[in-house]
């Protein structure tokens, strides 16, 4: 049976009242126009709004089923951290992590995973997950990809990870959190489960405070959280600023009481 959070983000979503409100506007706006220009303007707006919002709101469910927490009354958290793997500081985080008894998830990309085959297989190793982060990460254009770009994104990194694991992929994360209105669609058929988060720290930047960072993200952290990380940042000298992230964070969780976990949907198998 699924938990809770997973049967409320089934349940019938606005989307499609939303979907069919903007393709009618263009035509009701027709119809306005000569009546009133600016209630014209206004309705077209209004549709691209309904639109826009699902796509950049990493949260919204309007469209299709979205996790952004798992159901636990321990102080647990489930960690994820994007955009590996990085030869420049994986190896780091994977120290860190050992050091700390965390497990994680890391969204991966598959062109990384096929470039730097062997650190995605110390990930595995090591006792953490690979979910599915797209096979290029078009982070600019990934949110305006038809259909068919889309599922490629999704299934070639699918088939670079598997190679991996021998497992099909459960898990998606959309590149900055901007979803495409085709998503749902193809998930669904890949049996995989949309992953957002509930508490991040904008360390995605070029250059993060690793203090700032961790102080937005604990503001944030509840039992059940999915925390959201990236990989990748560096500061002037080449330091890891990523890896400086997620040492301060794990300290501050610890004291705090949580443990990192990976809960059952996590590990649980494609849904097809």
């Amino acid at each position: 049976m699924l938990p809770a959070i997973m049967r409320r983000a089934a349940q019938p979503s606005v989307g499609p009242l939303a979907y069919g409100f903007a393709l009618s506007a263009p035509l009701g706006a027709v119809a306005l126009a000569a009546v009133s220009p600016l209630a014209a303007v206004f309705l077209v707006f209004l549709a691209d709004m309904l639109l826009l919002y699902p796509t950049v709101q990493p949260r919204c469910q309007w469209f299709g089923p979205v996790i952004s927490r798992f159901p636990t009354h321990r102080k647990e958290v489930w960690l994820t951290i994007d955009d590996g793997p990085d030869t420049r500081d994986t190896p780091l985080l994977l120290d860190i992590l050992r050091r700390h008894r965390a497990r994680v998830t890391f969204f991966v990309v598959g062109e990384n995973v096929h470039r730097h085959r062997a650190l995605a297989e110390a990930i595995l190793i090591e006792g953490h997950l690979l979910g599915n982060h797209s096979h290029r990460h078009p982070s600019a254009s990934f949110w305006l990809l038809g259909p068919e770009q889309l599922e490629r994104e999704i299934t070639q990194a699918n088939q670079a990870i598997s190679e991996l694991t021998g497992k099909p992929v459960s898990l998606f994360r959309a590149p900055v959190g901007m979803k495409n209105r085709f998503i749902h669609g193809i998930l669904e058929r890949e049996g995989m489960r949309l992953i957002a988060w509930s508490a991040r720290g904008f360390d995605g930047i070029i250059r993060p405070h690793p203090q700032k960072v961790v102080n937005r993200i604990m503001a944030q952290v509840r039992p059940g959280a999915i925390i959201l990380l990236h990989q990748g940042r560096f500061d002037r000298h080449g330091n890891s600023l990523s890896a400086a992230c997620l040492e301060a964070l794990l300290e501050r969780l610890a004291q705090a009481g949580y443990r990192c976990v990976l809960p059952p949907l996590a590990t649980a198998a494609p849904t097809r």
